[in-house]
C-alpha cells in the first residue's frame, strides 16, 4: 500500500514539473518577433530615462541661474548699502 501511494505521488509530480513539449520551442519567426518587441520596448525605456535626465538637467541648470543672479543682487546691495 506505501509502495502504491509513493508511486501515484512521483508519478503526479513528474506530470506537474514536465512543461508543455509546445511550450519548449519557439519558431525562427517567434524568436525574431519576440526580440524586435524587446529591442523596440528597451529602445522605448532608454527614450524616456533620456528624456527624464534632460528636463531634470534643464530643472538643475535654471535653479543654479536663479541662485547666481540672488547671490549678484544681494552683493550688490551689499556694496551699495
Amino acid at each position: 500500500m506505501k509502495r502504491l501511494a509513493a508511486l501515484v505521488l512521483l508519478a503526479l509530480l513528474s506530470l506537474t514539473c514536465v512543461p508543455p513539449a509546445h511550450a519548449q520551442r519557439m519558431t525562427v519567426d517567434q524568436a525574431e518577433r519576440q526580440s524586435r518587441k524587446d529591442a523596440k520596448k528597451q529602445q522605448k525605456m532608454l527614450r524616456k530615462a533620456n528624456k527624464k535626465q534632460s528636463k531634470a538637467a534643464k530643472k538643475y541648470e535654471k535653479k543654479q541661474r536663479k541662485a547666481t543672479k540672488k547671490a549678484n543682487k544681494d552683493l550688490q546691495k551689499r556694496r551699495a548699502g
